[in-house]
């Protein structure tokens, strides 16, 4: 039995009740055994059984009082999973799915990530099981407060870093940070995503929705294809799909959908970022609203999504790119994408795609960005935000968002490199997993036991 099987096989029976956590973990070991065959260090040093155990969880409860004034009680958590090249770095989700289970995937996914942009930055993830929807900004202020006063005792600026996730927007990110400076009396970078008015960064906002595209461009471009002029299905309409949306009409692509929970929009003259900001960010309504405002959109409730389908997929495009949520593309929709004549994939959200859908867009050919490397550019400049404030600079938007595009494009030469050097041009699946763990695999030789 293979050092990989004998590590999935021990995982699989200690972990059974976590299958987005064993998803995660199979999709980047099962890439692995070019690297884990070449050289046995890995093996001799454990590394794959030490890599996918977090270093420390910490679950704690959160107590809070809603308007009513009644008592409400959640489940709050920090994942920190890897710190051999840098301190833990990654977001904070709120939303009811959160679970140990989840937060172990995203912190898992997060140590590579990390590691292909080149940054001093290991790997975390952490949130809770509230839900920020539909709460007024008081009771998200409570509840922040409350989880703030747990996590503080587990944080620091070059101890953890936490960010926004699904749910953890700048009004979240503000009332943390500013629990975190009352019970420490310390003003430091110890969140990313903050206000300008108090440490943020410039292009910060944009910055994974951003990424994703100038890592599909480095893709296309390297095919001698461009994404000028064509057709791209987006999925999500939280901060990655929004900025996504911007950046494709900045390049002149022509993003034609949208989605949300409950359903999504198809609008065949272009979406309409200003509009789609106006109702998630402003209004924080359904994309029903988008549809009552934009006369040429056309609303689909999921209800009425072909069987088995995510609608937004089923919508011809050339590129595609997820940037909702995990698992929202599966086998059938990777094969009507490839049926309708996509040719670029790039993942926002994390994890987005399911193994068999990943399967097929390898198989086929196409130009196919994991999210560990294509949604990458979030994280990288929230470490850019944790550079100026450890020097006390602000860097203008044309600064952080050149960074930013030359970090895009120096994982996307990462992955490809290291794809080719281990036998499979254009792999990038395979190139990504092998670029990202051998960096933290060798530091954590390095470190020692």
């Amino acid at each position: 039995m293979s050092y990989v099987q004998r590590v999935m096989d021990n995982l699989k029976e200690r972990y059974s009740c976590e299958p987005v956590f064993l998803q995660a973990v199979q999709e980047v070991l099962q890439s692995l055994t070019p690297i884990l065959e070449r050289n046995d260090k890995y093996e001799k040093n454990r590394i794959l059984e030490r890599i996918t155990e977090p270093e420390r969880i910490v679950a704690f409860r959160v107590d809070w009082v809603d308007d009513k004034g009644e008592i409400q009680v959640n489940r709050g958590y920090r994942v920190q999973y890897n710190s051999a090249i840098g301190p833990y770095k990654g977001g904070l989700r709120l939303h009811p799915s959160v679970n140990l289970g989840i937060l172990k995937f995203l912190g898992f996914e997060q140590i590579f990530k990390n590691s292909l942009t080149g940054l001093a930055i290991g790997g975390a993830k952490g949130g809770s099981d509230f839900d920020p929807k539909g709460k007024s900004d008081m009771e998200v202020m409570r509840f922040c407060n409350a989880f703030m006063t747990e996590l503080f005792r587990h944080i620091g600026a070059t101890i953890d870093v936490p960010a926004g996730d699904i749910g953890v927007g700048g009004r979240e990110i503000g009332f943390l940070f500013g629990q975190y400076k009352r019970l420490t009396k310390s003003y430091e970078g110890v969140l990313t995503g903050k206000n300008l008015l108090f440490g943020g960064s410039l292009a910060r906002t944009e910055a994974t929705g951003y990424g994703v595209v100038y890592f599909a461009q480095a893709m296309l471009k390297a095919r001698n294809e461009t994404l000028e002029g064509k057709e791209c299905a987006v999925s999500g309409a939280g901060n990655v799909a929004i900025y996504c949306c911007q950046k494709l009409q900045q390049i002149g692509a022509k993003p034609v959908t949208v989605s949300d929970s409950r359903g999504m929009i198809h609008d065949p003259s272009g979406i309409r970022v200003d509009v789609l900001q106006q109702v998630k960010e402003v209004e924080r309504a359904s994309l029903t609203r988008y549809a009552e405002l934009v006369p040429s959109a056309k609303y689909t409730a999921v209800a009425d999504y072909p069987k088995g389908h995510n609608g937004v997929w089923t919508v011809p495009c050339f590129a595609a790119f997820p940037c909702a949520t995990q698992n929202e593309l599966n086998l059938a929709d990777a094969e009507t994408l490839l049926k309708n004549g996509c040719k670029c994939v790039a993942e926002g959200a994390n994890m987005p795609s399911t193994l068999d859908a990943v399967h097929a867009f390898v198989k086929a050919g196409i130009a196919y960005g994991p999210a560990k490397a294509a949604n990458a550019g979030g994280v990288a400049t929230s470490q850019l935000e944790m550079a100026q404030n450890a020097s006390m600079q602000s860097w203008d938007f044309a600064t952080v968002d050149e960074k930013l595009h030359r970090i895009m494009d120096n994982i996307y030469k990462n992955a490809a490199d290291t794809a080719k050097e281990f036998g499979d041009p254009g792999n990038l699946v395979m190139g990504a997993n092998i670029a990202g763990f051998r960096k933290v695999a060798d530091a954590m030789i390095a470190q020692g036991i």
